[in-house]
């Protein structure tokens, strides 16, 4: 039997070679050529991982927009809903968090309503006054409606604004709403919803994906899906604006991004879920969502109801990210167009039939 050993020469096939020898057979090794760095790219390219260095707002303005949003809201509700500006504190830290609360006039005794916290979009966005219409048709349906105003909401002032923790706090900021809720006599606890668009979207289905949560079902609409993709895919001008909340890029906060990212815990899913996403959309691009859906098809079936809107009709410069969310800002009515009457067609009838607005089960408990 022919020996190969190693020592410190080789023996291949009887024929011994020393170290040196194998060193020579080695290829060439090429000098590489010195880069010379482009300042203006490296510039562009850079991306700060210090939270102070994130941009800062105009606070005055904010907070000035949002008491018009509060003026508009309080007078549009006279006579239609019960609207009212609460507070309550987030279960993570304490932290207060305010929210807008809409209620039927006329509420049923106790256990009377479901109840649907609704997230607003926009990492740094709140609940605007072009919300109006679809709130109001939830309330006329028998909804009692939450919206939170989230740490890093706008129109609060810096300290607000700056709490900003994108895929971390905020999730819990939103999640304790549901103990307000449970305040309220005439809201029934076994009957709780969640809804949200774009980032709203991404709050909704990473709470819907915990293992535990209170939510009987809920709908994420043009949802944030996967920031290890996302910040990847629109490089640095939006990383600047959100990477600095977690420390850093994808890359040096792997474990971080992806348990900040809904896409990688589909598999907890155990309610219904519904998503609506649209091909055209320029904010949260198909690319992106398509991974949500797909995943979604592949491993709960009979959980996810999804549909895919094809080029719906562009609204504003919004083009496919506001599709089912167009409305006049001046008269705040519903600007329908098919895609628009179809998903939120879909979405009432989701959400009738796993929170059945139409049962007063306060008549049923006498």
């Amino acid at each position: 039997m022919m020996k190969i050993f190693l020592s410190r020469g080789l023996t291949l096939f009887g024929l011994t070679v020393g170290p040196a020898a194998l060193v020579g057979q080695q290829p060439p090794q090429r000098a590489q050529r010195p880069v010379v760095m482009d300042t203006a790219r490296a510039r562009a390219l850079y991306v700060s991982n210090r939270p102070e260095d994130h941009p800062q707002a105009n606070f005055e303005q904010q907070i000035a927009g949002r008491k018009r949003a509060d003026s508009i809201y309080a007078a549009r509700s006279k006579g239609v809903m019960d609207f009212a500006i609460v507070s309550y504190q987030s279960s993570v830290d304490g932290m207060e968090i305010p929210a807008y609360l809409f209620q039927p006039l006329n509420q049923r005794g106790a256990r009377g309503h479901p109840a649907m916290v609704w997230v607003h979009g926009g990492v740094h966005g709140n609940w605007g006054i072009t919300m109006y219409p679809f709130v109001k048709e939830a309330v006329e349906r028998g909804y009692v409606i939450i919206a939170p105003q989230y740490r890093g909401s706008t129109g609060y002032g810096a300290a607000h604004y700056n709490a900003i923790d994108y895929g971390g706090k905020e999730l819990d900021d939103v999640a304790s709403a549901v103990e307000y809720l449970k305040t309220l006599r005439h809201v029934d606890p076994d009957r709780l919803g969640i809804m949200g668009w774009s980032h709203g979207g991404f709050i909704t289905a990473h709470l819907l994906f915990r293992e535990v949560h209170p939510f009987k079902g809920g709908a994420a609409i043009v949802p944030v899906t996967n920031l290890v993709f996302r910040l990847s895919y629109k490089g640095p001008g939006y990383q600047r604006s959100f990477s600095t909340h977690i420390g850093g890029l994808p890359f040096e906060k792997r474990e971080e991004y992806i348990k900040r990212s809904p896409l990688y815990h589909v598999e907890h899913l155990k309610v219904p879920i519904l998503v609506h996403v649209a091909t055209n959309d320029e904010d949260v691009n198909y690319v992106e969502d398509e991974q949500l859906v797909w995943k979604l098809r592949a491993l709960k079936p009979d959980l996810a109801e999804t549909r895919i809107y094809l080029n719906p009709a562009p609204w504003g410069s919004s083009v496919g990210h506001a599709f089912s969310r167009r409305v006049d800002p001046n008269t705040l009515e519903r600007v329908d167009s098919p895609e628009q009457i179809d998903s939120w067609n879909r979405t009432w009838t989701f959400f009738d039939w796993i929170l059945r607005p139409y049962q007063d089960r306060s008549r049923q408990a006498q």
